[in-house]
């Protein structure tokens, strides 16, 4: 293979990389209905780099994607490769769990607050029954 074939196909895997990133990034920050500057408050980032990332191509440094990360309830890895799909199959191993999840998130938002509500009080029961048995 030539070396400017290589160059030219590596440079447009890049760019798809990079525009990704800046998709992810916006998606996740709207769908959290965060302002630029609200996420980059809290990752610690000046607000015009929150519009690089997402408009520019820019991409940001590892400490900052952990932040942006970490602001947004994601992993870096979904901001750079994955989709939600993807990032719900990595977290949950137990595909049946996974389903239900899904199934769930199609219901009416009372609905969903009523699981969510139910869901917390089992977590809070077994943290306390762990608790009290040692």
């Amino acid at each position: 293979m030539e070396l400017p074939y290589i160059i030219v196909n590596l440079a447009v895997i890049l760019n798809a990389v990079v525009m990704d990133f800046g998709n992810r990034l916006k998606q996740l920050r709207t769908e959290k209905g965060f302002s630029k500057i609200e996420l980059s408050e809290l990752a610690q980032v000046h607000h015009v780099q929150i519009g690089r990332y997402e408009n520019k191509g820019a991409m940001p440094s590892t400490d900052v994607l952990a932040k942006l990360a970490n602001a947004l309830e994601t992993s870096t890895e979904f901001l750079l490769n994955g989709t939600k799909e993807d990032l719900a199959n990595e977290m949950l191993m137990d595909k049946e769990l996974l389903n239900q999840f899904k199934s769930i998130e199609k219901l009416p938002e009372e609905k969903k607050y009523i699981i969510k509500e139910l869901i917390d009080a089992f977590i809070l029961k077994n943290n306390l029954q762990k608790q009290l048995a040692v």
